[in-house]
């Protein structure tokens, strides 16, 4: 039976029986997302392999299968099977702090995933135990943080929170510029 081992975010590894020989024929194998059936993928295996290795593909996706046995001796009926690839959980790469002003700052981060419904910012001054939090919609990758200090050092930390509920942060340090003296 065509089964997948080695599941990813990515990729996955099929295995199948051996029905065919390098001389006897080879296999036609379709893959494609199951709720877009127009992006299948049809690809040819040599009848010597029972695994294959499919990559590039989609997180938090649900895989239809089918392995055709091409054989010049024997008909074997198509094998199906279905794979749903892990989601992706990757934290946030970079921060990034720029225009920097005495009252504000930009946060900009990367990469945007779809995998991911919100991006939580919070900041707060060092030293110091106060914090502010700003939800960003997990569209967007940056956003202005306002009504700051000036000559200030902040710790900034985006927090990713993925569908699944799972969360991943990292931090950066911003300084706020000295204020317009007089």
């Amino acid at each position: 039976r065509l089964h997948a081992t080695d599941v990813t975010s990515s990729s996955f590894r099929l295995l199948w029986p051996k029905l065919l020989s390098q001389d006897t024929g080879y296999y036609s194998l379709e893959y494609g997302p199951r709720a877009e059936p127009a992006r299948r993928r049809t690809q040819q295996v040599s009848g010597a392999l029972t695994s294959i290795v499919l990559s590039d593909l989609a997180p938090e996706t649900t895989y239809e299968v089918a392995l055709i046995p091409e054989s010049n001796v024997h008909y074997f009926p198509p094998q199906s099977t279905r794979v749903t690839t892990l989601p992706e959980e990757i934290s946030p790469v970079q921060v990034l702090i720029s225009e920097s002003g005495p009252h504000s700052f930009q946060v900009s981060w990367a990469p945007v995933l779809d995998s991911v419904a919100s991006y939580q910012v919070l900041y707060g001054p060092l030293p110091g135990n106060s914090v502010e939090v700003l939800e960003v919609d997990g569209r967007h990758n940056s956003t202005v943080v306002e009504h700051l200090a000036p000559n200030t050092t902040y710790l900034v930390t985006v927090t990713a929170i993925y569908r699944s509920g799972k969360e991943r942060s990292l931090s950066a340090k911003a300084c706020t510029q000295e204020g317009e003296s007089g």
